[in-house]
């Protein structure tokens, strides 16, 4: 269980796998209605409100503890924990260049994308880093099919609290060095207006 305040000091709890109860013990909470699937290994009290925060918990309780530490939530992921995507049913984790990644790999649920971080380009949430709105943007931008990635973008843009909006967008994305994806991404870019 993991117990985290809000803003206003009101208690978020979400429950997953561990102390106190089991997997098995919250699976059979979340059939008797005493508790309500959150995510893809967490779970809410009925009624309680989904966070941010409490998106990003969940996926740090998704990763064991030396992952945890060596990752960055991006993509899908971190689009999700600002509420701007579904859960993927794959986490898509970030890691610095300047990091190995091979020790990592064998961690399963996840993809793993080597990339270069700035000091803007994350913020800390629920325990775990996640790539800041902006860059979260950029990447879906950039590396996802716009299928999806343009539901996820005009969530980002119609969320006024996450900053971004189509002007800063389509300047970040034309600032990225070289990369073949770019003409791709303005194009999808072009779909939103």
């Amino acid at each position: 269980m993991v117990l985290l305040h809000a803003a206003d000091d009101t208690p978020e709890v979400l429950y997953s796998p561990g102390l106190p109860f089991s997997w098995p013990e919250l699976q059979a909470m979340a059939a008797d209605g005493v508790l309500v699937r959150f995510a893809q290994r967490g779970f809410l009290p009925p009624g309680a409100q989904s966070t941010p925060r409490l998106r990003a918990r969940a996926v740090a309780c998704a990763l064991p503890a030396p992952v945890r530490q060596r990752v960055v939530a991006g993509r899908m992921t971190a689009a999700w924990i600002f509420g701007c995507a579904p859960e993927p049913d794959r986490l898509a984790l970030l890691v610095d260049a300047n990091r190995r990644v091979s020790s990592l790999r064998a961690t399963r649920g996840c993809s793993f994308h080597e990339v270069k971080l700035g000091p803007f380009d994350v913020v800390s949430l629920g325990g775990i880093l996640v790539s800041s709105p902006l860059r979260t943007a950029v990447d879906i931008a950039l590396h996802v099919e716009a299928a999806r990635a343009l539901p996820a973008l005009q969530a980002f843009l119609d969320t006024p609290a996450l900053g971004i909006r189509t002007g800063l967008l389509r300047r970040a994305v034309e600032a990225v060095p070289r990369l073949p994806y770019r003409k791709t991404a303005l194009a999808t870019l072009a779909a939103l207006e």
